[in-house]
Formats: C-alpha cells, sequence, structure tokens
C-alpha cells in the first residue's frame, strides 16, 4: 500500500478567530450540520487503530480546522499513547498541526517539540496586514499572540512553517511581507490565494484576488525569492520548490499541482470522511470511519466520482506549453462545473503570465541544482 496521510478536523469548524476569509465557515455553513463539536477519544483511538492496521511503512496525522488546538492537550498526548500503542508494524509516523497559534503556551511548545510535530502556523505578514483579515471577537487583530507563539516555538526548538493567505490588499505588498518574513527568520514559507465561498462566483468579495493581481504577486515574490537564491541566501517557498523539483523530473508533493485530484481522507469531529478539505460537505461524504475501512473508503462511489472529475482537462491547457508545470491548477479553483465538468482555472492568466515571465530563472535553478546532485 502507498503512504497513508489523513488530515483530521478534530474540533470541526469551530475556531477563536473569525478570519474575514475563512473557507471552512463558509463550508460549514452549506452543510445541514455545520458544527460537529470536538472529536470524543474513542473516536480517535478508532482513526489511529484503522490507520496504522492499513498503512504501509509511512502515517501522517495532519490536524487543522477551524482550530484544531481547541480540542485541547490532553487530545494530542491520548494520540502518542494510541500511536504507541497500535503501531505494531512499525511504521513511521509523523505528526502535523496547523494552528492559528492564540492558545499555544510553554506546555503546549514543550509537548510539540518533544514528540516531533511538524507546525504550520498562520501568519499573513507584518501587523498591519496580519490584522487586517485574522481577527477574533470584537475585530481585535491577533497578530501579537501569533508571534508570542512564534517565539515560544524558537524557544523549544518546535519545527515550523509560516502559511500565508494571499489577498487583494497582500498581493500588493509582498515585499513589504518577503521582508519581514527574512528579518524574523522565517525560512519556510507556503503562500496560498484566498477562496471565494465555494459555488460563488470569485472576485465580489473585499479580499478577492483578480487573475491580474495574483500575477502579479506572483512575479514579485519570485523576484525577491530568485535574487536570494543566486546571492546563497535563499529560503524555502513552497510553491517555487515544488516547480524545480518538477523540473527535475520529480512529482509534486502539493496536491493542487498534480493536474488531479486524489483521495485525501478528511475526516471530521464525528468520523465522517470527505476526499479534500474544499469539499467537507454533505455531497461528497464518502462514509465514517468508525463504520468503514480506508479500501472502502477510497473504492466508495463519490470518491471515483471525486477523483473522475478532476481529470477533465481544458483543450486550452492542453495547447499550452506550460501544460506540464501548471497541470490545469487546483479543482477548487476550477469552480463553479459546467456541464458537470471543470472550467479553465480562475487563475490562467496568472500562471500563463507568471511562467512566460519566470520560466527561464526557474529552468536555470533547476539546472544548477542537478549539477550539484552529480
Amino acid at each position: 500500500m502507498p503512504p497513508l496521510s489523513l488530515l483530521i478536523k478534530p474540533a470541526s469548524g469551530n475556531c477563536n478567530l473569525r478570519c474575514k476569509y475563512c473557507f471552512y465557515h463558509s463550508i460549514a455553513e452549506s452543510r445541514s450540520v455545520a458544527s460537529y463539536g470536538i472529536m470524543d477519544l474513542p473516536m480517535l483511538e478508532t482513526i489511529v487503530k484503522k490507520s496504522l492496521e492499513f498503512a504501509d511503512k509511512q502515517c501522517t496525522f495532519a490536524f487543522q480546522g477551524g482550530e484544531p488546538t481547541l480540542a485541547g492537550l490532553g487530545f494530542y498526548k491520548k494520540l502518542i499513547e494510541y500511536e504507541k500503542k497500535y503501531n505494531f508494524k512499525k511504521v513511521n509516523i509523523q505528526n502535523v498541526i496547523q494552528t492559528n497559534g492564540l492558545v499555544i503556551n510553554d506546555e503546549w511548545a514543550q509537548f510539540l517539540s518533544s514528540n516531533r510535530f511538524l507546525v504550520g502556523i498562520s501568519l499573513d505578514g507584518p501587523k498591519d496586514i496580519h490584522d487586517e483579515n485574522r481577527v477574533g471577537s470584537g475585530n481585535s487583530g491577533s497578530f501579537n499572540k501569533v508571534m508570542k507563539a512564534i517565539e515560544l516555538f524558537n524557544k523549544y526548538n518546535v519545527e515550523y512553517n509560516i502559511l500565508s493567505v494571499v489577498t487583494a490588499h497582500s498581493a500588493r505588498h509582498i515585499s513589504k511581507i518577503y521582508n519581514f518574513y527574512k528579518k524574523n527568520n522565517f525560512n519556510y514559507l507556503q503562500f496560498i490565494p484566498c477562496l471565494d465561498p465555494l459555488g460563488e462566483k470569485p472576485g465580489n468579495q473585499k479580499y478577492s484576488l483578480t487573475p491580474e493581481r495574483y500575477g502579479s504577486f506572483l512575479k514579485n515574490l519570485f523576484n525577491l525569492w530568485h535574487q536570494d537564491i543566486m546571492t546563497g541566501n535563499g529560503i524555502s517557498i513552497r510553491y517555487f520548490d515544488n516547480l524545480v523539483g518538477m523540473l527535475l523530473g520529480y512529482a509534486p508533493e502539493s496536491c493542487d499541482m498534480k493536474g488531479h485530484c486524489s483521495c485525501q481522507f478528511v475526516i471530521e469531529a464525528k468520523g465522517g470522511v470527505y476526499p479534500c478539505d474544499f469539499y467537507v460537505i454533505d455531497e461528497w461524504y464518502l462514509g465514517n470511519i468508525a463504520e468503514m475501512g480506508f479500501a472502502d473508503l477510497r473504492e466508495s462511489p463519490n470518491a471515483k466520482k471525486f477523483v473522475k472529475a478532476s481529470k477533465h482537462i481544458d483543450n486550452k491547457c492542453m495547447q499550452c506549453k506550460w501544460f506540464s508545470l501548471c497541470r490545469g491548477g487546483c479543482r477548487r479553483t476550477r469552480e463553479p462545473f459546467e456541464d458537470g465538468k471543470p472550467v479553465l482555472n480562475y487563475f490562467c492568466p496568472s500562471f500563463m503570465n507568471f511562467f512566460e515571465y519566470a520560466g527561464s530563472r526557474l529552468q536555470e535553478i533547476a539546472r544548477m541544482l542537478s549539477g550539484r546532485f552529480l
């Protein structure tokens, strides 16, 4: 069997922030049950037991939300207990958590470090940019609490990376954001475009990215990254790293760059399983992990239907010289479908513009790296 990777939502869509662009909030509101509460320990034990029985060689338990720390530190201590209890096959286990950082204290940081969690922490840039959208009750910003959490990560040697959501506003200020990250020695970055609500025509929200603005963002970010790469001061930006890897012949590790969907096994708090984090809605319910195994879930009608629909390739993509790198992009930005098929990616002009601008330099970096491997 291939390595098993799960995305678990132990607190469902519950969160201690009210981020203005939160895609999961809009998804949860479209379901018959908006929140499934907090996952109980018997469900967690079932997930771990079945996963380690099914997995071969490697198993990743990734926790996301909502805000997954709301399940409590005790929940994750039991996770470690269950992993030790059921890992009869000596599977290599990786634990990952994506957090907004608000509840992180010394005890949390010590635990994450000693148990070798990889932590993604959400930060959109310096205070004025971050606090524009990542707010709590009373519209209060969360920047200071996030930076305090990062201080604790550094204190206890927690392995972490920065996840930034790109909005209409932040896209204009990538130089400011990038320099802020470099000043703080944030060397592992991921930038993801904000999403409009599922089923809604994109571009109508205050935070919405236009293809033109996203294309400019990619070019400006690439210039900064490329300059540092060429002067020996490079940092990791997930999207660019994947592109260089693809040019070197490696498969992309980011699912939105593979050209088609796979069944991701996203597990909600009551055990409901869905094929993708962007589609945790009633329409794409696969079954419950307490009642079904992973093989049956993967072979379920909805799983097959979900994957099959993603394999449709627009004729314009097939004719594009950059198709081998773009591969049509993420299914989520090919909504809403027409005649049951995904449309041309909303950000297609962004990617074409970016690849024309940066393609030769990406190839240059790939050649440079390939020479080091010889």
